[in-house]
């Protein structure tokens, strides 16, 4: 098992440091298909019962290459992509559209390991996008309406009143409408890395490259 961290009674963080003994990773023992092997990670991570195994971090860049990157959740994962959904009005969905290239990070650290994707963004198709706003409560459906994301607001009380005017308009038990302005967006991966944290810093790195029809896999130094 991992080394707890190092907690140094200064505050310095060069003296925190953990060493990775959980496991290791090996070319004959990952599938051939990225998907399936991000689904067989995923599913351990759901087993050993990490907090948000969706969690990823999503990072964009507008047109003029100004970075940003925030935690979202998947909600989606097939042989097409990752998928994710948002407010194509928040600074991620204009990056999105303007640049539409992304990177993935799932940071599964309790078990020494992250898998990260860089690739092509697409929208999803309306057809997705409502049946998954249908599954979600009502109270999130609600909260599509109310925020208008990353715009600034005054205070508290701006959401409050919103949602006020919404719960009205729709409330428990009614079919909440998908706005028009949030919807759904996959990445296509073109390249995907899984990371296995190891001794010595010497860490296992194997990517999945799109090549042609398929897919080539190759170690990466650490």
């Amino acid at each position: 098992m991992s080394t707890p961290e190092v907690r140094p009674d200064a505050p310095g963080l060069d003296a925190w440091r953990r060493t990775y003994l959980l496991g290791s990773l090996d070319e004959v023992d990952v599938d051939p298909d990225p998907f399936v092997q991000v689904r067989r990670w995923f599913d351990d991570a759901v087993a050993a019962r990490l907090t948000e195994p969706n969690a990823m971090v999503l990072a964009t860049a507008s047109a003029d290459a100004v970075p940003s990157a925030r935690t979202v959740l998947l909600k989606g994962l097939d042989e097409r992509g990752f998928v994710l959904f948002s407010h194509h009005g928040s600074r991620k969905g204009r990056d999105m559209a303007a640049n539409p290239r992304a990177s993935l990070v799932f940071p599964w650290f309790a078990m020494d390991r992250q898998v990260v994707v860089v690739g092509d963004v697409e929208l999803v198709d309306r057809a997705e996008v409502e049946a998954y706003f249908a599954s979600r409560p009502h109270g999130s459906r609600l909260g599509a309406w109310v925020s208008r994301q990353s715009t600034v607001i005054a205070d508290r009380s701006v959401l409050d009143e919103r949602l006020a005017e919404v719960s009205a308009r729709w409330p428990e038990g009614t079919d909440v409408p998908v706005p028009a302005f949030w919807g759904g967006f996959r990445v296509v991966p073109s390249t995907v890395e899984l990371w296995q944290g190891r001794e010595s810093r010497l860490h296992d790195r194997l990517r999945y490259r799109r090549a042609g029809g398929g897919w080539v896999l190759e170690r990466l130094s650490p």
